[in-house]
């Protein structure tokens, strides 16, 4: 199912992997109150390895109901309002480019781009965060991205933000990588808010001859 759900490209790129997310499989979906739901589980690898300009990596979902869609930090537009950390993401957003920002924050928008939203771990229990931290999860999503750093090399820029995320640096060396505190309201005053992520992103597009993104959402 979860192999299923993946663009040809990254079946192709993780093909090794099969065994792996066969058995994560097993495990998450014996929780009845997984989330996101089953079929929204694999969704940031919809986009083909080969379209993909920007990496954002999460931690693991929203464990709040309902809110988890598939796509780190991302919510569906019904959802109101939006979680803390969108909402920092959406103020440091406007901050950087002055982009006018719909309440929604949908950045659902964003994947149509070229924009990876990727968690850590992709899936937890509804109403409890990492829930699933030992299913295996991290093993995968570190193939996925020494993959997408081998498919993408320096054309890829990579935004991790918050320790978890930074820790990933090591298996991105051929991408050019920009880090910040995580937008959480633990740490968003931190240095996150004026880290500047998306102008900076697209400075680092520029530099390699890539078009910039559109981070209107």
């Amino acid at each position: 199912m979860f192999f299923e759900q993946m663009h040809s490209s990254w079946q192709a790129a993780l093909a090794g992997q099969r065994d792996l997310l066969a058995s994560i499989e097993v495990k998450v979906l014996g929780d009845a109150q997984i989330t996101p739901p089953a079929g929204q589980v694999m969704r940031a690898f919809e986009l083909p390895i080969e379209q993909v300009r920007v990496l954002i990596v999460g931690q693991d979902p929203y464990p709040t109901p309902g809110h988890a869609i598939g796509l780190s930090f991302a919510v569906a537009p019904e959802v109101t309002p939006l979680p803390r950390s969108l909402q920092n993401i959406m103020r440091e957003l406007r901050d950087d480019l002055g982009k006018s920002v719909s309440n929604a924050g949908n950045l659902q928008l964003w994947t149509s781009r070229g924009v990876m939203l990727l968690n850590r771990h992709l899936s937890t229990s509804s109403g409890e965060s990492a829930a699933h931290f030992d299913a295996g999860w991290a093993q995968f999503t570190d193939a996925a991205i020494r993959a997408l750093n081998r498919a993408r090399g320096n054309k890829l820029v990579a935004v991790l933000w918050g320790n978890e995320a930074i820790s990933l640096r090591t298996l991105l060396p051929d991408a050019q990588v920009l880090t910040s505190p995580h937008p959480s309201p633990l740490s968003a005053r931190k240095g996150f808010f004026g880290s500047k992520p998306f102008s900076r992103a697209n400075e680092a597009l520029r530099f390699v001859g890539e078009a910039e993104i559109d981070w209107s959402c």
